[in-house]
């Protein structure tokens, strides 16, 4: 699809994506005079563009158009392609209601990290999001890139003092990291399951020195390999400083400790854990 793209289509693309920040559905008219285009050349561009479903369009309660994921997806990979981040889409290796990774290339194996936000559990990340805004108008798409962009920084700081995937690139709503060869811990059985949860207490206590509570830490985001295990998925994650900081460090440690208990049979003290991380 993107290699099918022509120029003009393009330039629809990043003219309705501007637009997109001052109205919820671009205007007709407003586009044409962004984009300079006859209404004809306009129209055919919009028609083409909608039938590969990167845009969609309302007639209520006027004609408009908005960009949809695979639109902003799309310019996404338009930019890291351009940039010589991207060179190859391969599969899709991982999915959630936030999120979809595939694996690439790059200068190596890359993991591309599509962030969603909104698309499944808009209501749940409305309320839970603090980029989100209470009010006002902030379509889904800017909201996937403010939560790449956190979880963006959140791997450059956390790099290389924690086991995380190697931040590569970030462009709007699509994170490019290293890729892991490995499993989440639910999808496997550790040989050695005991010094497995040693090396994740110890990533969530560096981690928490760097200031940083993952905020949603489970057996669904922790990836382990033949060698060592990693933390993935960190676009929850809140300042140590944070006033519910505690709190959530505690959930995540629950989640964590007693995963171990039930499928392994360790048992590790929530309390002891926690004196470990915060010190």
């Amino acid at each position: 699809m993107v290699r099918e793209l022509q120029k003009y289509d393009i330039t629809v693309l990043h003219a309705v994506e501007r637009l997109m920040k001052r109205y919820q559905w671009v205007p007709f008219d407003i586009l044409r005079q962004n984009t300079g285009f006859s209404e004809t050349e306009l129209q055919y561009r919009l028609g083409r563009l909608m039938a590969q479903d990167l845009l969609k369009s309302s007639s209520v309660p006027y004609p408009g158009y908005q960009l949809v994921f695979s639109g902003y997806d799309t310019l996404a990979l338009l930019a890291l392609t351009g940039k010589g981040t991207v060179s190859m889409l391969g599969s899709m290796i991982g999915e959630g209601k936030e999120a979809v990774v595939y694996e690439g290339l790059g200068f190596g194996p890359v993991a591309l990290k599509f962030h969603r936000v909104g698309q499944r559990s808009f209501q749940t990340a409305r309320k839970n999001r603090d980029y989100m805004p209470e009010s006002g108008h902030c379509p889904w798409i800017f909201a996937s890139s403010y939560s790449a962009r956190k979880e963006f920084d959140a791997l450059t700081r956390l790099y290389p003092d924690v086991n995380v995937p190697v931040p590569v690139d970030i462009n709007r709503n699509v994170v490019v990291m290293s890729f892991i060869d490995g499993f989440t811990l639910n999808r496997c059985i550790l040989e050695a399951p005991g010094d497995i949860l040693e090396s994740i207490l110890d990533q969530i206590t560096v981690a928490y020195r760097h200031g940083i509570v993952h905020g949603d830490l489970s057996e669904y985001n922790v990836m382990a390999d033949a060698r060592d295990c990693y933390i993935i998925d960190w676009p929850q994650w809140i300042p140590s400083d944070h006033p519910n900081a505690g709190e959530i460090l505690r959930r995540d440690v629950e989640n964590i400790v007693m995963y171990f208990h039930r499928k392994y049979g360790i048992r590790y003290p929530v309390e002891e854990v926690m004196s470990r991380v915060i010190g």
